[in-house]
């Protein structure tokens, strides 16, 4: 990681936004399943002008990265450099943004303060509180809910609006 902290992430774009995703929850929790975004529903999120993208996906999940889709050198990964959450948490703190599903990824984005955009599944966990696109524990989260459960273009591309109103 000690790469990434002295210089960031290098833009493939000069000026762009760099963007943090995480799309799948950690499989060991009883909800998990309902906490993962599939990697293509998230192409129009991708195809954002002035963006430029960074997995913050450890895990299984991770590997939806090596299948051929529209995320096929969209995404850059430097997770195998993260040993750790202080690792995590340094590559999160070089984000402009953080798109995430309900992950520990949004926890810590939210804790650093960084504009996260939060897709929740229709069934949010309790902590998200009913009909509310805010965090009081979170700033600068943007809370969105899926209209229907598996739903997850009602998320996308309010959040893909997002990020063009945060270039």
């Amino acid at each position: 990681m000690r790469s990434l902290c002295g210089s960031g992430p290098a833009p493939a774009h000069a000026g762009a936004l760099r963007v943090g995703l995480a799309w799948a929850g950690n499989p060991g929790f009883i909800a998990a399943t309902m906490k993962v975004c599939p990697l293509p529903e998230l192409a129009p999120l991708l195809a954002t002008a002035g963006c430029d993208f960074f997995s913050l996906q450890k895990g299984a999940a991770a590997a939806d990265l090596q299948r051929p889709g529209p995320w096929a050198g969209r995404i850059a990964d430097h997770t195998a450099e993260l040993a750790d959450f202080r690792d995590t948490a340094a590559l999160v703190s070089l984000m402009d943004a953080v798109v995430s599903v309900d992950t520990s990824v949004a926890h810590l984005a939210g804790a650093l303060a960084r504009p996260l955009t939060l897709l929740l599944t229709f069934a949010a966990d309790w902590r998200w509180l009913l009909e509310r696109e805010d965090s009081p524990w979170y700033p600068t989260a943007r809370l969105l809910r899926q209209r229907s459960p598996g739903d997850w273009g009602s998320v996308v591309e309010p959040a893909a609006a997002r990020l063009r109103r945060l270039k």
